[in-house]
């Protein structure tokens, strides 16, 4: 593996884990909104046992993944749900913001193993959504030595298997930092998921350049400059997500809430 492609992969791999920080940090916020009726001990079993199963989950669907990857109707599946997850989370987060609070408010309340399986069942949602939006940005990166896994190139295969496996870290143990940045710059949030619709977008190109569909060129999807203006225009949605992001003061006490939310009392 030569150095252009160590780089290129590496710039993949930091991507992967910056957009799965700030997503982990959303999720983290969920899940201890989910699990803060429990009592704290119960509470940490019950988000442990949770991101055990999205491990689990993870690491099995995406070797499921690896032998769909280059069927285009998948892709085209895949291409859709990003797209669709970028703007319902939108449209949820500054048209019906008191409805998805109420959902939230409403998980609560629920017995130690309900808790469990509804905090699994999220763990899985989140892992499909990080899952895709990693195939969709390693799918067009250059092949490696490497022996396959699944049906997919090793390299490949290894660079979502570590930006999954990074995400579950810091949702487990990084959550705070990135919960705190959210509440500084809350644009950084509506910035991560107009980057997993672009990444939704790069997913469709890749499948209208499919051989069997071909309504692009085949070679579009790996060109230079497809590569080029998909990465630029990522860049300016991150670099717009920080700037136009209006700073605001949290509390210390709030800052702490969401990675260890107090008991009711």
């Amino acid at each position: 593996m030569d150095f252009a492609m160590l780089l290129e992969y590496a710039w993949v791999l930091l991507v992967l884990v910056g957009l799965e920080g700030i997503l982990a940090a959303d999720n983290a916020l969920v899940m201890a909104i989910m699990v803060k009726h429990l009592p704290e001990e119960r509470r940490k079993k019950a988000l442990f046992y949770g991101l055990a199963g999205a491990f689990a989950f993870r690491f099995a669907s995406l070797f499921i993944i690896s032998f769909l990857v280059d069927v285009w109707q998948v892709q085209a599946i895949g291409a859709v749900y990003l797209i669709f997850l970028s703007v319902n989370h939108i449209v949820k987060k500054y048209f019906r913001h008191k409805e998805k609070q109420e959902i939230l408010e409403n998980n609560q309340g629920s017995g130690f193993w309900m808790t469990v399986l509804k905090v699994e069942l999220a763990d899985i949602a989140f892992a499909v959504d990080s899952i895709l939006a990693a195939v969709a940005l390693a799918m067009t990166l250059p092949d490696t030595p490497l022996p396959a896994i699944g049906g997919l190139d090793g390299g490949k295969f290894l660079v979502i298997l570590a930006g999954g496996f990074l995400g579950l870290v810091i949702m487990r143990f990084a959550a705070t930092y990135f919960v705190n940045l959210l509440h500084r710059k809350p644009g950084l949030e509506t910035a991560a998921f107009l980057i997993v619709g672009w990444v939704g977008i790069k997913l469709a190109v890749y499948t209208l350049s499919h051989p069997e569909v071909a309504i692009l060129a085949t070679k579009f999807a790996k060109s230079a400059a497809w590569k080029v203006t998909f990465w630029m225009v990522l860049l300016l949605i991150a670099v717009g997500g920080w700037f136009l992001s209006k700073e605001e003061k949290i509390k210390p006490e709030a800052a702490r809430k969401p990675a260890s939310p107090r008991k009711n009392k």
